[in-house]
């Protein structure tokens, strides 16, 4: 694969349709092609639900979005005159963008063979490497680099929500943010489960997720002892962002919030049901500050990994990778991370 340099490439699209979590995750490239290559002008393809993502950020130059048919979408998209084209999705759309540019074009690895033997076969040929790590192969031909500043989430004045003004003033001193939801049952950790760690971990409660979330949030707060706020379809995603922001502490499954928090760089406490970090989405933080994450999961469960996405719920019916993880190594998890400076 040959390097390409300016003013060979003056302007690329880079695709990723969704979602909240690998769309975050794409930050770290796009930050390194805008700084490497000051002249750049990067134009960013996704799908509309997730625009806000990409427009708040400042090394995106121009954000189209997929709503309808992808044709319609097409001509604007030659007018462009793209030089190149970094596929961080490489799904069928991507594929049509590409042929129907007709413009120098390179992805990146997904494994979905070697996902599938984890899966289904428990033959672990899967690297080492982080997602972004991969994401970075498709923009070799640039020449770019990943400078070990994590990932970013950008939150502007109009879009923030201040914490104060929806918390109670007992939570001034501080509190831990939890993540309910998830888009896969099998993501999410069980309402009990959360209950159990909320009520000793000695910190106030902000419960966030969207409006799917907020019944189960409820559940949970119902059967809380410290002081609790359900925050669960009330914010944007960038007010959750917000309340991320100033937590204490941030205790999530594998979702969107999680990476959000580490591109906020807060401590954060994951615990892993159906997916394995292994498959290279565990949350991305600069290299200084790898030490805020602490992954909670059972690693000798036959059953796992069931499926490298989720389902709506386990499919031998206990939900031992969740269910398993055990309360106490939690909660201490979440003590030390308060306690250290």
């Amino acid at each position: 694969m040959h390097q390409l340099k300016p003013p060979t490439v003056k302007k690329i699209l880079v695709i990723r349709f969704s979602s909240i979590g690998d769309i975050v995750l794409t930050s770290a490239l796009l930050r390194c092609l805008k700084k490497q290559n000051p002249n750049l002008e990067v134009h960013y393809l996704t799908k509309a639900a997730f625009r806000d993502l990409v427009i708040t950020n400042p090394c995106v130059d121009k954000v189209y979005c997929l709503q309808g048919r992808l044709q319609d979408l097409l001509p604007a998209l030659k007018e462009e005159q793209y030089s190149f084209i970094v596929d961080l999705h490489r799904n069928l759309r991507s594929t049509i963008v590409k042929r129907s540019l007709g413009v120098p074009s390179a992805g990146f690895p997904k494994l979905n063979i070697r996902k599938w033997l984890m899966v289904n076969a428990r033959i672990n040929l899967l690297p080492p490497a982080h997602i972004v790590t991969r994401y970075f192969q498709a923009a070799t031909p640039l020449g770019v680099h990943y400078d070990g500043e994590g990932s970013d989430f950008y939150i502007p004045k109009h879009l923030q929500a201040d914490p104060e003004k929806h918390l109670p003033a007992s939570f001034n001193s501080g509190y831990m943010a939890v993540v309910v939801g998830g888009h896969h049952k099998t993501k999410q950790i069980p309402a009990e489960k959360l209950t159990s760690i909320c009520n000793n971990a000695g910190l106030p409660v902000v419960l966030l997720g969207g409006k799917e979330d907020a019944a189960d949030a409820e559940k949970v707060k119902e059967g809380l002892k410290p002081a609790a706020v359900n925050c669960c379809g009330k914010l944007s995603l960038h007010g959750s962002a917000s309340f991320l922001k100033k937590a204490l502490v941030v205790i999530s499954p594998d979702t969107g919030l999680m990476h959000i928090a580490a591109a906020l760089n807060k401590p954060l406490i994951t615990l892993w049901g159906n997916t394995i970090p292994r498959f290279g989405m565990t949350p991305f933080y600069p290299d200084k500050y790898k030490d805020l994450h602490t992954i909670h999961q059972v690693t000798d469960l036959p059953c796992r990994p069931c499926s490298k996405i989720g389902f709506e719920r386990c499919p031998l019916g206990h939900f031992g990778c969740m269910h398993q993880i055990p309360d106490k190594e939690v909660i201490n998890s979440i003590k030390q991370a308060v306690s250290t400076p």
